[in-house]
């Protein structure tokens, strides 16, 4: 099955340091939260951007949706600081 493109804005691109990444495509049933943690367990960039994933916003395939959401068949999962209006 194809990989999973990983789309990082704003604070979580900067400690990451890039725009985007591929990713192996988990089992469906895992939560976005869960590929968080695997994330943040790479240490680096990646453990300081997802240090505190209570902080984080995500998208699958451009449709907002919780932590708890079952990566599924997605083609992209964007992950991104909550978004602020002024």
């Amino acid at each position: 099955m194809a990989d999973l493109t990983l789309v990082y804005f704003a604070w979580v691109r900067e400690a990451i340091g890039r725009d985007e990444e591929q990713v192996a495509r988990p089992a469906p049933d895992v939560t976005i939260g869960a590929l968080i943690a695997t994330l943040a367990a790479r240490g680096g960039g990646h453990g300081e951007a997802f240090a505190r994933p209570e902080k984080l916003r995500a998208a699958l395939d451009q449709r907002f949706v919780p932590l708890d959401s079952a990566i599924g068949e997605a083609k992209e999962l964007a992950i991104f600081p909550p978004v602020t209006g002024g």
